[in-house]
């Protein structure tokens, strides 16, 4: 139960008369209530999602309290599948995830009922703000903007849409926009009624303006524009000021030579762009708990990884409006699923009614910015159909089509139709675009890789073997499960649960056989770890799945940037990679790239390579080393390509190769080296696929471009004359920045330097060390020492863990 005093019953300015329109919002109830003011019942609340308007003019007094009285989430949903005519599946989570039933009956985060990587935390209360208006003529409930470029007169126009609440019939009145940049001041006449509250106002921007628009990440500036709209009435003036951006955004989807099937990817500004980056759930079960600052190290975690994609999930929230702000802002491209997922959802009334309210309110939340630039109906139900998830009954399977049909084409996809025809829409992901649609939107195999996107997850065969990888014209979601840091552990446990088997350990994993597919994996390339001390046991484990995770990620991350150039078998031309996933909500295994906290796995190191501008990738077919080149530039640049070959017990090549200059051209990839195994063995001395490791790397203009990169000529664990390294750090200031300089005995995979909690990321980490001295710097989030680095520094390289 929550209370609060609330306004005065009258207008400012001493008079004695009343308003005449007093509206209580709540844009933060979560979820199922009933709202009193002065214990009279004013509303309910069923949707987390939604924002709620009661008109409370009537019941307005002297003294004011607003009272909130919150039913249990769990019982609610638990009540509306019991009085539903037919089971709505799954009606509860797998038993590993330890969740709570019925989830899809109630608009909340699903995932806070459990996941498969959080845990059952179904929150009741107030998570967002709740304020009142009063006005006597005319309020102004939303406002948004979309820029649209106009092919037929080439000039940019402005759809400015108000959404406004009036007391009074036929008001007139006058709107002025003002964008000073762009010397625009236009003003039009309009007219509201209580029935006819949303507007358009349309203004074009002179066809000579010189409009920067807006890029993603990596592609150029993120420039906008300040536009203020004014409304003004009666001598009554609303005023708004905002910044605008201009972008198109274009899906395409079109015949490729060779391959059957349609392309799938996106252009911006008619630029087509390969997206990078990945899948971003709620940072916390409690939405309090994320202040600006944890936000801004999450979302530059992602520009300084070189992404420019996030997908907002169908499991978690629509996010804040600061989130959005920073992607516009960032340059980060945002994928934004409706919340619905991995679940069959009623169609009943009252369920549609409050999802309309729902995708009504969000658009008009999230249309204004360009980050936005997909919206998808939901995760995986296309999937749960067509691959039959749930064992629906034959006689059962249309009525759930049909419910399928009716929320996301009839109700969802029509109301974002109707609202925004400036973003592409697709039913579900994964889906397979254009052929789901020819396919009656359910598509037999949304996986397939002909079309659309997919996701992919496979634990149990060899991560290295990328011929098991599909050639996918998107991969929207991908990846492996690691453990966090010991530093991100020790927080929520105690020692009798630093064991890999402990019962902590298995209350943490709530993905099925997650703790062993982890070990099943690494165990494939690398010793498992062995030590007479248990708890440094513990954490060499939790370091050795950070090892297998980052490895495998890279691997298939590599294979489909490679990919977008060709087509073999008819597949290819893949044009995006979003692995699964970016951040934490709790301390727990999971598959991310950044724990609770915002501490960066290896797996996040790894991707500031693999999604680097420019970027090279090797791997084996057919006992033969091919190295490929990839370029995201705008532009044709020359290279040239060193390839070294080193033993492991010693820190001078064995053998160099430089390549004569290699162009790569802009946006593609291509083979730029091509050697077999055996002449490569033959050519260095004394060289043997287990005693060796390729190393390789770009030159521009003589100088190292981009980040070196390896190919293991054999799995680590069979690595012959592997040292344990005597490394020595030593650390100076600069500025804010702090410098790691690196000495080694001999050569050493996977070095890892580890700060325990200081907030921070280091400029590289996890890496092939290969050199007598290496530099790394360390950026922290805080302020910190020379003293507090040392006293936490814990290095960590393969060799030392067995």
């Amino acid at each position: 139960m929550f209370r609060a005093a609330c306004i005065p019953r009258y207008p400012p300015g001493g008079s004695s008369r009343l308003w005449k329109k007093v509206v209580l919002v709540c844009e933060g109830i979560d979820t199922v209530s009933s709202v009193f003011l002065n214990n009279v019942s004013v509303g309910e609340t069923n949707n987390m999602f939604n924002r709620y308007s009661f008109d409370i003019t009537k019941q307005i007094m002297e003294k004011n309290y607003i009272e909130i009285r919150f039913r249990s989430a769990v019982g609610w949903a638990k009540e509306r599948s019991a009085n539903h005519s037919y089971i709505i599946p799954p009606e509860c989570p797998p038993d590993v995830q330890k969740g709570e039933c019925h989830v899809n009956f109630i608009r909340k985060a699903q995932c806070s009922f459990s996941w498969d990587w959080g845990p059952a935390f179904p929150t009741q209360g107030i998570w967002k703000d709740i304020w009142i208006e009063a006005y006597d003529l005319v309020h102004l409930d939303y406002i948004s903007y979309l820029p649209v470029f106009d092919n037929d007169t080439s000039q940019w126009i402005i759809i400015i849409e108000p959404v406004f609440d009036t007391v009074t019939d036929n008001l007139k009145g006058c709107a002025t926009i003002k964008i000073p940049d762009l010397k625009v001041d236009y003003s039009s006449e309009i007219t509201i009624n209580p029935e006819q509250r949303v507007l358009q106002v349309i203004v074009k921007i002179h066809q000579n303006a010189s409009v920067e628009l807006w890029w993603p990440n990596g592609y150029g500036s993120q420039t906008g524009y300040e536009l203020t709209a004014s409304f003004m009435f009666d001598g009554y003036t609303i005023k708004k000021t905002t910044k605008i951006y201009f972008r198109t955004v274009e899906l395409t989807e079109e015949p490729i030579t060779g391959s059957p099937g349609l392309s799938f990817y996106i252009r911006i500004n008619g630029v087509p762009i390969f997206l990078k980056g990945s899948n971003w759930i709620p940072a916390d079960s409690f939405q309090d708990r994320i202040t600006s600052e944890r936000l801004q190290i999450l979302l530059k975690s992602v520009v300084e990884a070189n992404m420019n994609t996030l997908r907002v999930w169908g499991g978690g929230i629509y996010e804040s409006d600061e989130f959005y702000n920073m992607c516009d802002e960032l340059g980060i491209m945002v994928w934004q699923d409706f919340m619905f997922a991995c679940s069959l959802y009623p169609t009943d009334d009252l369920f549609l009614d409050t999802v309309h309210k729902e995708v009504t309110h969000q658009m008009r939340r999230l249309k204004s910015h360009p980050s936005v630039i997909v919206w998808s109906g939901n995760n995986e139900n296309e999937a749960a159909i067509a691959s039959d998830w749930f064992s629906i009954p034959d006689k059962m399977r249309a009525v759930y089509v049909q419910d399928y049909l009716t929320l996301y084409i009839k109700t969802i996809r029509k109301i974002i139709l109707d609202m925004d025809n400036t973003r592409p829409f697709m039913p579900s992901s994964p889906s397979n675009g254009k052929e789901t649609v020819q396919e009656h939107w359910l598509s037999k195999n949304p996986y397939d890789n002909h079309f659309g996107d997919t996701h992919y997850y496979n634990y149990l065969t060899d991560c290295w073997d990328w011929r098991l990888y599909p050639r996918t014209r998107l991969a929207s979601e991908y990846g492996f499960q690691s453990w966090p840091s010991f530093s991100t552990i020790y927080k929520v446990s105690v020692p009798e649960d630093w064991s890999y088997g402990s019962n902590f350990t298995c209350h943490r994993q709530h993905h099925a056989s997650g703790n062993e597919q982890m070990i099943l994996q690494a165990g494939l390339h690398y010793q498992i770890p062995t030590n007479s001390d248990p708890v440094r046991e513990f954490q060499d484990m939790l370091y050795l799945t950070q090892v297998m995770q980052a490895q495998c990620v890279k691997l298939q991350t590599e294979f489909y940037r490679r990919s977008q150039a060709e087509i073999i078998d008819g597949l290819g031309h893949t044009m995006g990679a979003l692995y699964w996933q970016l951040n934490d909500i709790w301390q727990a295994p999971s598959w991310s790239s950044i724990e609770y906290g915002g501490k960066w796995k290896m797996l996040h190191y790894y991707a500031k390579n693999f999604f680097a501008p420019v970027a090279t990738s090797g791997f084996e077919d057919r006992d033969v080393l091919y190295i490929y080149g990839v370029s995201d530039l705008l532009e044709d640049r020359s290279f040239k390509l060193t390839v070294k070959v080193y033993k492991w017990d010693s820190l001078s090549p064995v053998c160099e190769k430089v390549t004569e200059e290699i162009v790569l051209t802009a946006r593609s990839s291509v083979g730029i080296y091509k050697e077999a195994i055996p002449e490569l063995l033959e050519r260095c001395q004394n060289v043997t696929r287990q005693n060796s490791v390729v190393l390789f790397y770009l030159l521009h203009q003589g100088q190292l471009y981009g980040a070196q990169n390896w190919h293991f000529l054999s799995s680590p664990k069979e690595a012959q004359g592997m040292l344990k390294p005597n490394i020595t750090v030593s650390i100076a200031q600069e500025n804010k920045v702090y410098v790691f300089t690196l000495v080694t005995s001999s050569l050493a995979p996977f070095v890892w330097l580890d700060v325990w909690d200081v907030p921070g990321r280091f400029s590289d980490n996890g890496f092939l060390l290969v050199e007598e001295k290496t530099t790394v710097y360390f950026y922290p989030w805080v302020e910190t020492t020379i003293e507090e680095l040392k006293k936490s520094l814990r290095v960590t390289t393969l060799r030392d863990t067995y």
